[in-house]
């Protein structure tokens, strides 16, 4: 499991289950357009109609976050990043009062709210949030007044300076997930573009299979190794609280992949039940300062440090192409001996099932030796084998070992 500062979410987060009670999450490419906006919205009345209390939670509309991005750095060569929250946080809002807009059309009652109003309390890191506390009074009081309730995802409000923050790459996952804990619902419902978890990336194998049921942990591995589906902070909040969560399709009726407690006894231990990929990720070689003074350096700086691995002289570590700039700032404030490749991709073998069977890893190296791919650096856990390798023979070494372990 990649070794990511989680939210330090309070054990008093979890409700009391509520039955009848469901969290829908809709994703940037579920709310792209007017059409698919009112799409949701009648998807969320047929939620209503069958006797659920609703709360929704949406993402910006298709790619604005990442044209204020762009128009922030048009304006600002280094945007400063309270204002960076203000102006990012604008997305949500926006698909929120438009889905509401659109229920009301529907005779229903709507109410949309920003994070700050639905009660996300968070620390005061701008861009990279945490979650400290739902305070979900406003939210209960709209439901009992049988209105559905449309959270705007990604954000929150910062404890100590009431300044609006946002929570960083899968925001509005963490957002729904969090209130599904606060709420006590039955299930966290996750709307994306494909119809749910897939043994491979389905762009680059089509064979891939799609999962119906995965654990926690197998999701947790997969989303630090790349499955982008879901994020891994998200996942770790529902796996704490113990929110089921359900990965399907905004735009089919398939039931998509269910993400449980490992002993749910629906949940088959396959031996391996995906391969994951990353085609970057950036591995660090460093060695001077202790291990506990570099990554606390690191933590700092909010680098999303991943696979660590360490010898008696140096710590090998891998962490996202993104964070380069800080991680280098880090290491340059340490005065550390470093280098870094940004050449490498991650391949990973995930599965519960190889706990108990012998013979993955000889079966992983094997493959990858008979398709000349040599990798620079290996690392386990007792549910997944991660091999970074170059990158341009990342594509070529998920087939061969999604074809070697039968997954299709």
């Amino acid at each position: 499991m990649a070794l990511t500062e989680f939210e330090a979410v309070p054990a008093v987060l979890r409700a009391p289950r509520t039955p009848g009670l469901v969290v829908m999450k809709f994703g940037g490419t579920s709310v792209g357009d007017p059409e698919k906006l009112r799409r949701v919205a009648k998807r969320l009345v047929a939620a209503r109609d069958a006797g659920n209390k609703v709360v929704a939670v949406v993402s910006a509309m298709g790619h604005t976050t990442d044209e204020l991005i762009d128009l922030a750095h048009q304006v600002s060569p280094k945007p400063h990043e309270r204002e960076l929250d203000m102006l990012l946080s604008v997305g949500e809002r926006i698909s929120c009062a438009l889905v509401a807009m659109a229920i009301v059309d529907l005779g229903h009652l709507a109410i949309s709210l920003t994070g700050s109003q639905a009660g996300i309390v968070t620390d005061s890191s701008h861009t990279r949030a945490k979650i400290v506390e739902v305070r979900a009074r406003r939210i209960h009081e709209a439901l009992d007044r049988d209105q559905i309730v449309l959270v705007a995802g990604f954000q929150g409000v910062s404890a100590d300076s009431f300044d609006v923050t946002t929570l960083g790459r899968g925001g509005s996952d963490t957002t729904a997930v969090a209130l599904s804990a606060a709420l006590g619902a039955d299930a966290c419902e996750i709307y994306t573009d494909v119809r749910g978890v897939f043994s491979a990336d389905p762009r680059l194998v089509a064979s891939a299979r799609k999962l119906d049921r995965v654990s926690f942990e197998e999701m947790l591995e997969m989303a630090s190794s790349g499955a982008g589906v879901m994020m891994t902070r998200s996942v770790e909040i529902a796996r704490t609280h113990n929110v089921r969560l359900n990965v399907r399709s905004s735009f089919e009726d398939d039931e998509g992949t269910w993400i449980t407690e490992e002993d749910d006894p629906m949940l088959e231990k396959a031996l391996i039940s995906a391969v994951v990929h990353q085609r970057e990720e950036t591995v660090y070689r460093a060695s001077g300062p202790s291990a506990a003074t570099l990554f606390g350096a690191l933590a700092t700086a909010n680098v999303n440090v991943d696979t660590i691995l360490q010898s008696s002289d140096e710590v090998v570590f891998s962490a996202p192409p993104e964070d380069k700039e800080a991680a280098t700032r880090a290491l340059d404030g340490l005065d550390a001996t470093w280098e870094c490749r940004d050449d490498l991709g991650k391949v990973s073998v995930i599965g519960a099932g190889m706990k108990s069977h012998p013979g993955v890893a000889a079966k992983t190296f094997a493959v990858l030796e008979s398709e000349g791919i040599a990798p620079a650096v290996v690392s386990t856990s007792p549910i997944k084998i991660a091999c970074h390798i170059p990158s341009d023979q990342v594509d070529a070494a998920v087939r061969a070992l999604h074809d070697a372990f039968e997954l299709a």
